[in-house]
């Protein structure tokens, strides 16, 4: 009879879990597609601002060069290391 009981308790808690998913799934992929939007308009928002903030005129072609930095990280770090193939 515990054996009987269990699996009925079982099979109850999959098929509430099953009715409870379909009715909240939306709901919970809802906000977090909300959520996700808001993101990444957050993000677009600081970049667009972080451009200049202002808007070229509609076919107009800009180029900004960076400047040239004179820097020691073109020097050899570490040593090189050759591999061979063991068979």
């Amino acid at each position: 009879m515990g054996l009987l009981r269990t699996l009925v308790l079982i099979l109850a808690v999959y098929y509430i879990f099953r009715l409870l998913s379909r009715w909240m799934a939306p709901k919970i992929f809802g906000y977090a597609a909300k959520k996700a939007e808001a993101h990444f308009r957050e993000a677009f928002g600081q970049h667009a601002s972080a451009a200049g903030g202002e808007e070229a005129p509609i076919g107009e072609v800009t180029v900004e060069k960076k400047s040239k930095k004179n820097s020691k990280d073109s020097e050899k770090i570490g040593e090189y290391i050759e591999f061979e193939e063991i068979e």
